[in-house]
């Protein structure tokens, strides 16, 4: 038993140096090549609200990818999706409203403000995009969270619905190594639990 676990330890290791490896890898891709295709709306997903008392920048980074997309044309409406954060209670959607009218955009919003999770951001957003007619949908996140957002679209039908474009935020949390690390340290435990659930396909 005590000999097997050091080898259970190092497939576990593996496994996960495997999927941290190849989120990164995409991550890269995705920055390397924006959505060229204008869309109806630009989907940014929830992300923490808030961390030591002021607004997220994985969160606002998101939210300043998707103006960035309207102020080139790329994008006519935004929309953003998530619910009640946890922590602090604030609900996502509504604080990327705020900073998105901040940072001067003032063109049309939607609201998904129920989400819990990447795959409610993306069932739950889509009768909200269905009413308005929406046809072309850019999604944006941060990098490293893209590859899981995109196996989640196709498991739920949404790229099937929608024609979908992926945008990845080049944030401060990209940009710096310790924010980095701490996303792309979470991210494969993420996908592994929405494999074990059967969430990916």
């Amino acid at each position: 038993m005590r000999r097997a676990l050091p080898g259970a330890l190092l497939v576990l290791l593996l496994g996960y140096a495997a999927i941290h490896g190849t989120i990164w890898l995409h991550a890269r891709e995705r920055l390397a090549h924006p959505p060229a295709q204008a869309a109806d709306v630009a989907l940014v997903l929830g992300n923490r609200a808030y961390r030591d008392g002021r607004p997220n920048p994985c969160l606002t980074g998101r939210v300043d990818a998707a103006v960035a997309l309207a102020r080139a044309g790329l994008v006519r409406q935004l929309v953003f999706s998530g619910g009640v954060d946890r922590e602090d209670g604030r609900i996502e959607a509504e604080v990327m409203q705020q900073h998105a009218r901040a940072a001067g955009y003032a063109g049309p919003l939607l609201l998904e403000p129920v989400s819990q999770s990447t795959r409610e951001n993306l069932s739950m957003s889509r009768p909200l995009l269905e009413a308005a007619g929406v046809k072309r949908v850019i999604v944006v996140s941060e990098p490293y969270h893209l590859w899981r957002v995109e196996r989640l679209a196709r498991a739920t039908g949404f790229d099937r619905r929608f024609e979908v474009q992926y945008a990845a935020a080049p944030t401060t949390c990209w940009q710096r190594w310790g924010m980095a690390f701490r996303g792309a340290l979470r991210e494969p435990l993420a996908i592994v639990n929405n494999a074990v659930n059967g969430y990916l396909h």
